[in-house]
Formats: structure tokens, C-alpha cells, sequence
């Protein structure tokens, strides 16, 4: 989106602290920009830009760490699980190359150490051009750390870690296992809130003091960081003592700095997601804006699929008694996730919310079957999501070129509504797959948008049920979708089977239907599927 330094290995690692990452071997300083964060596959080619961070998924010995490196010559660092093995070879390779390599704790996640990077690089986007990120959060619980001279976080209103600061192997377990997940697991949020600890904060002005009396945990002091009446947040510190009258108005007085520094983020991040969501609204409507919109994204431009993400919730019409701004946080934080996922693929992937629906411009350089590809792309977002996110996927058939995206577009935002006509949760579809539902669902359209109604012996037998409170119309459906086999058909409408052939009879009768006549047969399937009666 814009040309400039984003943060510098060295600052990342001093946010992150030795919780979370250590220098394994180091070329020198660490000035190097990092520019973004790639995940290795052995299965893909790696292409790493000058600057980013590359996360080397299993990969172990001092062999493969070189081949890391060697593959990766540009990069800014790679990341390895602790023990690293650093023999000289590694060592001569980081000093040939530049490339830094880093140690992860065995405690995290890839998952966890992609998440913490990226928001440590989002922080530095709200930055203006030309200028270093001035005051962010990480920043700012450092900052925190020192002046009341314990470990730090900062959280939003429902316990998701925001930033940190260093020192946190000071504190116990649950603090570590907070840092390393982003959230407050959900045992200690049980025991906050029956101890009656997060009416206390939230009522208060200032910190207040937790005695936590649990073998092995630390307490706590914590203040909540206000906008007006607004909750933002709150900062912990992890304390063995309640804090000193002078400590306490320091973290009176930085849950003040906090508060704007969360209002000025939110601000950016909406400037920066109404960008990206204008942006890509350019490039899958696949005009002659779109080259710009996705140079100005840093997207591929050839072979691409797209994936239309839609919650479940937002299938169904929107309860007016509900919370409006939840169901938008809801649907970023999906979207976010979606983005997430798809950039750990292919770093030249893109993802946005439009309206409700999140969409995916996804490149596939692997030659054959490529929507089978992304389905499968999809499928693993959906099983990671999980029940916090109940959702379905359309998948567009393969773009050769820009000017083949608004179709893929079109082709999987079909597919996603053949998912919410079947009522499904949790599914990922193709195009393909789903090409002839789609085709009815699209006659379907028609026929309403022209007014269009039932005709021929449909009709009158529809016409004869609503005047003589029959059922016949549901027999004819039964007897078709069991291929004409009485007694699997009149199951199907708890009937006996004799019940059902004089009804078959009497339907034929006052239709007039050829049921012998497969043209007739087809005809009548079909007025049902599209009119939906």
C-alpha cells in the first residue's frame, strides 16, 4: 500500500522479548526492514521479498536451517523452533547472507508468532509516510513496564491481548499463556469475573488491586482505560504487592496515553480496511482500474480464484433486536482471520470485507485442477475458524488475468448462495459443483423479477390444493423424487401405499399430466425447484 520502512527487525524483537522469540545467530546489528511475514512449505516455491520474516515450519538442524537461508537470501530473518542448531556453517551462511536466524519458543504457535507479527506491522502501517511509528502500544507497555517496574499488558474489552512488554517470564504460567495465545484463557476469566474483579475495574477510575490467592499465580493490579464513558480497555501488571501510591497515578496517567493511542488505531485501521475494501471492490469488478487497485494491493495478477466468505448469521434477515455493531465486529474479525489465512498461502493474496461478505483474491501457481485447489484452501479456513465463526464459502473458477476476476467473482458469490439455499454451515463449494443449482437459482430471479407464475398442470394442481385443502401437488413431488416407486413415495408422505396411488390417479386426472411423457416429467421438476412450491 505504501513504500516505506515498516519496522526494523531489531524493534519487533524488543516488543516481542524473550518470551516469544531470542537471536539465535545474528549477521551484526538488526537495522534490517521488515517488510512481512511468509510461512515455508516444502511443497511450494518459496519467494520471500527483501525484508520479510520467513516462519521455517518444521524445519530442524543445522542442514535445513542453511537451506533456509540460502533460499531465502533477501530475507530479514528466519524463524526456527528452539533448540536451534547452529554450527559454523549456519553462522557463515548469516554472515553471507544478512539473514538473521531466530529462535521460537516451543510454547507458541506458528500460528501465534504469524499473528503477533503481523499486528506488530499493522501498528507500523498507521505511521505516516517517511515517518517511524511513533508511541504504539508495544511501545507503550515497555514504557508502562518501566515506570512500574513489573510486566505489562494491554487489553481490549473482551481480554484479547493487544501489546505487551517485555519481562514476562518474570510473571507466572497463565500470563505466558495469555501472551503467547493474544487472549486471557478462559479459566481466568471464570475466576476474574466470579471473584467480582472485572465489575471492580470497570466501576473504578483507578487501578485497582487484585489479590488472586492461587498457588503458582501472581496477583495483579490493573486499571481500565477509558474514552469519556467509552471502556476501551485495560492495562495488567503482574505484582507480588499492592503498588505504591506514586505507581498507582503512573498508571493512572499511561492509561490515558493508551486511550489515545487505541482511538488513533482504530481510526487508522478503519482508514486502512475502507482502502483495502475500495481497492479490491476495483479489482474484482476486473476494469481498467483494476491493474492500479492491485498493484496499489500488491496482488498477483494472473491465475487467481476468488472466494466469497459469508458468516451464517448473515444469511438470515438481521434481528432488529440485536447489536448491530457486534454483528460488524464480528464480521471484521472474520474477515481478518480470512486474510490471515490466505496471506500465510501466498503472500500476494488479498482479502476484504464488501457489504457482508468477505472476499479473497487468492493466486494459484500450480498447474491443474486449481479450483479443487481453493476449495480445499477454503475448507481449511473453515475447520480452523470452527464453531467461533460459523460460515460458508463460494470458490469462482480460475482467473487467467484481471479481466477474468469479476467473472470468478460473479461465479463464486453464486456458489455462496447455493450454500445459503441448501442451509448449510461450514461448507466450501465450488463453482462447478454447483453449476446447475446455481442456473435454477438464477431462473428463479427471472421468474420473479417478470411476475412469472406456475402454468400447465402444475398449476392446476396447485390451484385445486389451495380450493380443496388436498396435497396433491406434495404427491406428484414425492412420486418424482422417488423416480416413480410407489411405496418409497408414499413413505415419504406417511400415506399407505394404496392412499397413494388413488391420489396419484385423482392428480393425473385433474392435470392432465403425462406422467409416461419424460419432456412433461422434466417440465413439471422443474416448475417446482424454480417456483419453489
Amino acid at each position: 500500500m505504501r513504500n516505506r520502512p515498516r519496522a526494523s527487525l531489531g524493534r519487533i524483537l524488543q516488543d516481542l522479548g524473550t518470551t516469544v522469540l531470542d537471536v539465535a545467530a545474528s549477521p551484526g546489528d538488526l537495522d534490517a526492514e521488515v517488510t512481512g511475514v511468509h510461512i515455508f512449505d516444502p511443497l511450494d516455491e518459496l519467494i520471500v521479498p527483501p525484508g520479510g520474516i520467513v516462519l521455517g515450519v518444521g524445519v530442524r538442524g543445522a542442514a535445513e536451517v542453511c537451506f533456509l537461508i540460502e533460499h531465502a537470501p533477501a530475507a530479514a530473518a528466519v524463524v526456527v523452533k528452539l533448540p536451534v542448531d547452529v554450527d559454523e556453517r549456519v553462522r557463515a551462511a548469516v554472515l553471507e547472507t544478512g539473514v538473521a536466524v531466530l529462535g521460537l519458543t516451543r510454547a507458541a504457535s506458528w500460528a501465534q508468532v504469524a499473528a503477533l507479527l503481523r499486528s506488530l506491522l499493522a501498528e507500523a502501517d498507521l505511521a505516516e509516510p517517511g515517518q517511524e511509528p511513533q508511541g504504539d502500544l508495544f511501545s507503550l507497555a515497555n514504557a508502562v513496564c518501566a515506570l512500574i517496574d513489573a510486566p505489562v499488558t494491554i487489553e481490549d474489552r473482551s481480554s484479547r491481548v493487544l501489546a505487551f512488554s517485555g519481562r514476562q517470564e518474570e510473571a507466572d504460567a497463565g500470563r505466558v499463556e495469555t501472551v503467547l495465545g493474544r487472549q486471557v484463557p478462559d479459566r481466568y476469566l471464570r475466576m476474574l469475573d466470579e471473584r467480582g474483579f472485572f465489575k471492580q475495574l470497570y466501576q473504578s477510575r483507578d487501578p485497582i488491586y487484585m489479590e488472586l490467592a492461587d498457588e503458582g499465580v501472581i496477583n495483579r493490579a490493573a486499571v481500565a482505560v477509558r474514552s469519556g464513558d467509552e471502556i476501551l480497555g485495560s492495562i495488567w501488571v503482574a505484582v507480588r504487592e499492592p503498588l505504591s501510591e506514586q505507581r498507582q497515578r503512573a498508571l493512572a496517567d499511561a492509561a490515558k496515553i493508551v486511550a489515545l493511542q487505541l482511538l488513533r488505531e482504530r481510526a487508522g485501521a478503519d482508514t486502512q480496511r475502507r482502502l483495502r475494501a475500495d481497492l479490491l471492490s476495483t479489482v474484482l469488478a476486473g476494469g481498467a482500474d483494476a491493474p492500479e487497485g492491485a498493484g496499489r494491493l500488491g496482488i498477483a495478477t494472473t491465475r487467481l480464484c476468488v472466494l466469497a466468505a459469508q458468516l451464517v448469521s448473515d444469511h438470515i434477515t438481521t434481528d432488529p433486536t440485536g447489536d448491530p455493531a457486534r454483528g460488524e465486529s464480528d464480521r471484521q474479525r472474520f474477515c481478518d482471520a480470512l486474510a490471515l489465512h490466505v496471506a500465510a498461502i501466498n503472500p500476494k493474496a488479498a482479502a476484504a470485507l464488501v457489504g457482508s461478505i468477505a472476499y479473497a483474491v487468492l493466486p494459484l501457481h500450480s498447474v491443474g485442477d486449481e479450483e479443487a485447489r481453493a476449495v480445499r484452501v477454503a475448507e481449511s479456513f473453515l475447520a480452523r475458524v470452527g464453531p467461533r465463526h460459523a460460515a460458508n464459502i463460494g470458490v469462482g473458477r480460475l482467473a487467467g488475468s484481471l479481466s477474468q476476476v469479476a467473472r470468478s467473482r460473479a461465479d463464486a458469490d453464486r456458489a455462496l448462495r447455493v450454500l445459503r439455499a441448501r442451509g448449510t454451515s461450514g461448507q466450501a463449494a465450488g463453482y462447478t459443483a454447483v453449476h446447475f443449482e446455481s442456473l435454477l437459482l438464477q431462473v428463479a430471479d427471472v421468474a420473479a423479477a417478470e411476475e412469472q407464475t406456475p402454468t400447465g398442470p402444475y398449476q392446476r394442481l396447485l390451484d385445486h390444493d389451495a380450493e380443496h385443502g388436498t396435497e396433491l401437488a406434495a404427491t406428484l413431488r414425492a412420486y418424482l423424487d422417488e423416480f416413480g416407486d410407489v411405496n418409497a413415495a408414499s413413505a415419504l408422505v406417511h400415506v399407505h401405499a394404496n392412499t397413494f396411488r388413488y391420489r396419484l390417479k385423482r392428480l393425473v386426472e385433474i392435470s392432465g399430466l403425462d406422467l409416461s411423457d419424460p419432456d412433461a416429467r422434466l417440465t413439471v421438476m422443474l416448475q417446482m425447484r424454480i417456483f419453489g412450491r
